[in-house]
């Protein structure tokens, strides 16, 4: 007999559960989470886990409850003797702290790695991390999925796709920018920044020619703007046309929506991976990711493959095909 198949949300991000649960054609599943009046998190399951393949859907991007929740749902499923639990996390935080880069610092992306494993989760299924080798962090198995699947066909599609040239805000991002190049057909730029501090962005030249270009400047994810701002500037500076921006993880913290909105970037594409309660902007255009993820449960349940989902190329076909 097969497993049955569950589906749980905490409270980080509820809207891309409930288009996750509406792809995969089920309900989420019932479940309470909320707070003691000292701000203690309380997780009750009100329907039996005995036996499922569970999964739960958090995005744990700062404050720490968002963290700290995944975790008690991951024991609560554990004591409720779930057959397996798969922690589904649309935003891995804590992520860019990848590596001790200066003395007396923690790692806490493999902090965080620890945690999940010894509360429980069986399997962990994410997108877009910071640093790709944390997944190497862990000693269970791991689905990484690509945004960039979703933000390239809807690129695609997209009337500044004549003309373009892809870049990156900096040389970190450079494999990122690179596979938007190629499949895009297009050139790659590079922004060769230099960073004096945390936060601080000090664009320094362009390598490459965006002279008469419209120009897509990618990224994993964007803070306070700064980084994308400044590399924008200097893309108009050297000729650029119109400027675009796609990135996966809309953190947008600080200033980051006045940044945007003051910038010469024409529009923001992002994806709904992570909610942080900032001020509407007209710049900033959403692309749900939900379908990638729908299927890639799918797939984890059916213990099929989910490698299909890291190519580009008629995604979307993919996708709606599959489903």
């Amino acid at each position: 007999m097969a497993k049955p198949i569950k589906i749980f949300a905490g409270r980080s991000n509820p809207a891309i559960a409930e288009k996750i649960a509406r792809y995969l054609g089920m309900p989420l599943c019932n479940a309470k989470v909320e707070n003691f009046s000292d701000g203690e998190i309380s997780v009750n399951y009100f329907e039996s886990v005995r036996g499922s393949d569970l999964f739960i859907i958090q995005s744990t991007n700062p404050p720490a409850d968002s963290l700290m929740e995944l975790l008690i749902m991951i024991d609560a499923a554990r004591r409720s003797s779930a057959a397996r639990i798969t922690a589904v996390l649309p935003y891995y935080g804590y992520a860019r702290q990848d590596r001790k880069d200066k003395p007396r610092v923690a790692i806490t992306a493999k902090l965080v790695a620890n945690l999940l494993t010894e509360a429980g989760a069986n399997r962990i299924l994410t997108m877009d991390l910071h640093a790709p080798q944390i997944q190497g962090f862990f000693d269970i198995p791991f689905d990484h999925l690509y945004s960039s699947v979703v933000l390239i066909d809807h690129v695609r599609h997209r009337e500044f796709r004549d003309n373009l040239v892809v870049a990156s805000p900096d040389v970190g991002g450079v494999k990122l920018a690179r596979k938007f190049a190629e499949e895009l057909g297009t050139d790659l730029v590079i922004v060769d920044k230099r960073r004096p501090k945390a936060n601080v962005a000090e664009v320094m030249n362009i390598i490459g020619d965006v002279n008469g270009r419209n120009v897509l400047l990618v990224d994993d994810m964007i803070d306070t703007a700064g980084t994308l701002v400044n590399a924008a500037k200097a893309i108009r500076d050297a000729g650029g046309l119109k400027i675009y921006a796609a990135a996966t993880h809309p953190i947008l913290s600080g200033p980051a929506i006045e940044r945007i909105e003051a910038s010469v970037i024409e529009k923001v594409i992002v994806t709904d991976s992570v909610v942080t309660g900032h001020e509407y902007s007209s710049k900033i255009e959403t692309v749900s990711v939900s379908g990638l993820f729908g299927e890639a449960i799918k797939r984890i349940y059916e213990d099929d493959s989910v490698s299909c989902l890291f190519d580009s190329k008629n995604i979307s076909q993919k996708i709606t095909n599959n489903h």
